[in-house]
């Protein structure tokens, strides 16, 4: 016979923990969501294969779609349409415009690394040349 607390976990958070994943949840978010410790969702992982599955499926969708291409898009530049607001005699103006963001980078380094890495990883090749002198101490 179990010991402890009957298990609240349901074969619905499946779908659940898959589809909050694939808005950018963590796991700290997916605990709260359900109403437990970060313990306990770790238990359901190691318990319930097809949740942890719906996990992993979900974050990777969000990395691949959202993060990579926010990454890529830092890489290249990118303009949006944005809203200048300024207050003038009492009145709060709201001026329409374009915000550009130009290619970044640190962005790029990492967009190539990543993508072609035999290309163009950093290699640091250290190279000894000369001589090694070991001098022994001895004391009396």
């Amino acid at each position: 016979m179990a010991a402890g607390r009957p298990t609240s976990y349901k074969k619905s958070f499946v779908e659940q923990a898959y589809k909050l994943c694939k808005l950018g949840a963590t796991d700290v978010e997916l605990a709260d969501f359900f109403k437990v410790s970060e313990r306990t969702l770790n238990t359901w992982k190691n318990k319930h294969a097809e949740f942890l599955q719906s996990i992993k499926a979900g974050k990777e969708i969000h990395d691949s779609e959202m993060i990579e291409g926010a990454l890529k898009a830092r890489a290249m530049g990118y303009t949006h349409d944005d809203v200048h607001i300024s207050s003038y005699q009492g009145d709060v103006i709201e001026t329409p415009i374009k915000k550009h963001y130009p290619p970044d980078v640190k962005a790029i380094e990492m967009w190539l690394t990543n993508r072609n890495p035999n290309r163009w990883k950093k290699v640091v090749n250290n190279e000894h040349s000369g001589g090694l002198k070991i001098k022994i101490v001895r004391e009396s």
